[in-house]
């Protein structure tokens, strides 16, 4: 019972952190469930079944407060169904160690970039190209749905970080449409663990109480999305991005506890700092917008 009980807080967490910066609910609950002795694709198989519930209530928290753009979520959910399905039939028994390092780098350099982007601009309001088209989504959805499936967590890091990068969406609909079309994904993973493993194969206990947590999360993480700035928003989401993958490639790289341990003290101070100077900027943008005064509105409206 105390082990359900940690892990509906684990899912709470999760989803919170996953709802309001697009990516990190499967990371931190695979990570979890193999430290409590599931392996990988039991892990996998029960992340995803969880996610069918979170990720409903997460898309339907997302578009209530108008943070989905529907045109995205249509294009990336059918690719990042078949991702995820041929991800976990097929790719089940692939030891996933050897793509481990070369995503891990290119998530860290597009976190990196992200970063960079949403500070670069400075006190000024960010423009956002027009949003992207099949060609960039399609792709993008099947590599981020199969790598979900494979190492479960990856449609939100890939996703997410790929759509940021680009500089044609703002942040909330980025997390909105992610969010949202991750419902599908995890029907498409789901589906393909029930095939490779069985329901036998499947923690219903585990799926159950991850679900909980992270459905109570949902709701208060849309929010959060709704009202932070889109500078904010980049910037934290970028900020985990090299968090979560540094981390990953440290200890690849066979680095010890304690220097892994330095490492992410000195990037999530940095990243404390990241979020503090993009707060800064859009207090300044905000300063810099002329404000109406009842005078002015009666001296237009005599004019």
């Amino acid at each position: 019972m105390r082990k359900l009980l940690v892990l509906a807080m684990a899912g709470l967490v999760a989803q919170l952190v996953d709802g309001a910066l697009g990516m990190g609910y499967g990371v931190t609950s695979s990570t979890l469930l193999l430290a409590g002795g599931l392996g990988p694709a039991a892990a996998s198989a029960a992340v995803h079944f969880s996610e069918i519930g979170t990720s409903l209530v997460s898309g339907i928290s997302h578009h209530t407060l108008g943070n989905t753009d529907w045109r995205v979520v249509g294009v990336l959910a059918v690719p990042g169904f078949v991702g995820a399905f041929a991800g976990a039939t097929f790719l089940v028994s692939l030891d996933a160690e050897v793509a481990v390092p070369v995503v891990a780098g290119l998530l860290l350099v597009l976190g990196g970039y992200v970063t960079w982007r949403f500070l670069a601009a400075g006190p000024r309001r960010l423009q956002f190209r027009p949003r992207p088209g099949a060609r960039f989504l399609v792709p993008m959805g099947l590599f981020a749905g199969a790598l979900d499936a494979v190492g479960g967590g990856g449609w939100g890091p890939v996703g997410t970080t790929t759509l940021l990068s680009s500089g044609r969406l703002e942040p909330r609909k980025v997390i909105g449409s992610v969010d949202t079309a991750e419902f599908v994904v995890s029907v498409g993973g789901s589906l393909g663990f029930l095939v490779a493993l069985g329901s036998q194969g499947v923690n219903w206990a585990f799926v159950g109480a991850l679900m909980v947590g992270g459905g109570l999360a949902a709701p208060i993480a849309a929010l959060v999305v709704r009202h932070l700035p889109a500078r904010v928003l980049g910037v934290s989401a970028g900020g985990l991005i090299v968090l979560t993958n540094l981390n990953t490639l440290a200890h690849y790289l066979g680095a010890s506890g304690v220097t892994v341990g330095l490492l992410a003290s000195v990037v999530f101070t940095t990243w404390v700092l990241w979020v503090a100077w993009a707060v800064k900027l859009e207090q300044e943008v905000a300063a810099s917008v002329p404000t109406r005064t009842p005078s002015s509105d009666r001296s237009h409206a005599t004019a």
